[in-house]
């Protein structure tokens, strides 16, 4: 999944839209910023209500993908602005840290998922064409 599907995949809102389009790797919830600086890890998205500028700076810091702002909590000017300027998505959502963490899991679970239902159809077409290709030099 990528920062760009965020909005329309777990339903959240964005409120910056300033951002360089990227994979995420996973998420990170947590309203420490001393824990998520020890935690995160790049193109993570961090899941917190904690909603002031010094929460763009440590995901700026660590290369985090996005911000999700749960629980209602507004994005003051100033936080947008910080991540307008580092190119940080910010997110929005009424819903809890719980229920986001859970939609996040959910859904890279499930796109990890036909991935590798992918790879594995894609090793079976190339086994199957290059036995069949075998075959028919055989003969």
């Amino acid at each position: 999944m990528r920062i760009s599907e965020l909005e329309a995949r777990l339903g959240l809102t964005i409120l910056q839209k300033e951002f360089s389009d990227r994979p995420i790797s996973g998420g990170y919830t947590s309203d420490l910023l001393s824990d998520v600086m020890g935690n995160a890890k790049a193109d993570a998205v961090l899941i917190t209500i904690q909603a002031h500028k010094n929460t763009v700076a440590v995901a700026s810091l660590l290369g985090l993908a996005a911000i999700a702002i749960c629980n209602g909590r507004t994005a003051p000017e100033d936080m947008v602005e910080a991540a307008r300027s580092e190119g940080i998505a910010i997110f929005g959502s009424a819903d809890t840290q719980f229920e986001v963490s859970g939609r996040l899991w959910a859904t890279l679970r499930e796109d990890s998922a036909k991935l590798s239902a992918n790879a594995v159809a894609t090793a079976a077409t190339e086994a199957f064409t290059k036995a069949s290709g075998t075959a028919a030099a055989a003969t």
